[in-house]
């Protein structure tokens, strides 16, 4: 069984003070860009990740959950703008076998279907200034470099220092245990100032990370990407995929789905989320939104961030995001 470290425990954006697992050659703390919202990591740095995440590790790490609604009220600011809508499409990757849907999955499902999505959504591993080291979620989304991911605010950075996480990897296609297309390591992390400002506003729980390269490919080349759009349309049917680690969802080792039509955050005052009837567990966090799916293939909207009761939430991606993910694809 799969340990589970809530952030309301353990990783509490706020008051982050998780000392627990292995700091054993840990990489060094990476070096803050100029602008503040953001992490470039060395190559020796990128090396020393891929190094450090053993299969014991792996095994190890906890599973991040979506952040408590009770933590994620601090909402007093400005929402995210809006402006025209931008969507950049899906990228083919490599060929993987469609078979039959999944189950409609009001509850989290194994995902079946095969697809794009398959090869796109994966695990990432993180380690925290305390040397604990941590499971998310994440989803390739096609950009001007082919190297970006798509994830939670919470799992690049330390919300109450604005510190970011270091040996960082993803690993595409992640199942039990096994890494189809490699490991790939973050060069870049990307985070949206008001997420530190705000000390973890939900609002602004999305972030970028720019992968290094594999065997002289791009992560995109060898995977495929998901599209991605902006300002885009809400209310819509979407599905979401993350690595929940319940047993009910394999411990965190499958990919899991879930669907259903959206409805906005009626929960919190200030909120501009979205989400839907039904919740994936730890390890989830980060996983990606998708609209328009059909055949493995989608336009990611937004990740998974929010969990309350029976239901979970994503950020909406607006200018701001925008913006980010521009500066993560020119990375």
């Amino acid at each position: 069984m799969r340990r589970v470290a809530t952030l309301f425990s353990a990783l509490t954006l706020a008051t982050l003070s998780w000392t627990a697992g292995t700091a054993a050659h840990a990489a060094p703390a990476s070096s803050p860009s100029a602008e503040g919202a953001g992490t470039s990591v060395s190559t020796e740095e990128q090396r020393a990740a891929v190094r450090f995440w053993t299969t014991d590790r792996l095994r190890a790490a906890q599973d991040v959950t979506a952040l408590p609604a009770a933590r994620t009220a601090k909402l007093a600011t400005a929402p995210p703008t809006t402006g025209e809508r931008v969507s950049v499409p899906p990228l083919p990757g490599p060929v993987a076998a469609t078979s039959a849907p999944s189950t409609r999955a009001t509850s989290p499902t194994a995902w079946t279907g095969g697809g794009l999505i398959s090869t796109t959504a994966g695990k990432v591993f993180f380690q925290n200034a305390s040397g604990g080291t941590f499971a998310c979620s994440a989803t390739v989304a096609n950009s001007d470099n082919r190297s970006v991911v798509l994830t939670a605010g919470h799992c690049v950075v330390d919300a109450a220092t604005g510190t970011g996480y270091r040996n960082w990897v993803f690993i595409p296609g992640y199942s039990n245990g096994n890494r189809p297309y490699g490991t790939f390591s973050a060069r870049s992390l990307f985070w949206e100032p008001q997420y530190v400002s705000t000390r973890s506003n939900a609002n602004w729980d999305y972030a970028f990370a720019v992968m290094s390269t594999l065997n002289g490919r791009t992560l995109a080349e060898t995977v495929g990407a998901q599209g991605i759009a902006f300002n885009s349309q809400t209310g819509r049917h979407v599905h979401s995929f993350g690595y929940g680690g319940s047993a009910a969802e394999g411990n965190g080792e499958r990919l899991n789905h879930c669907e259903g039509n959206e409805f906005p955050d009626a929960g919190r005052p200030g909120s501009t989320m979205w989400g839907i009837d039904c919740v994936q567990t730890g390890g989830s966090s980060g996983g990606g939104f998708l609209a328009d799916f059909s055949g493995g293939g989608g336009y990611l909207i937004g990740n998974i961030s929010v969990s309350a009761g029976a239901n979970e939430y994503h950020p909406t991606l607006g200018n701001e995001a925008l913006d980010l993910y521009r500066r993560a694809g020119a990375a």
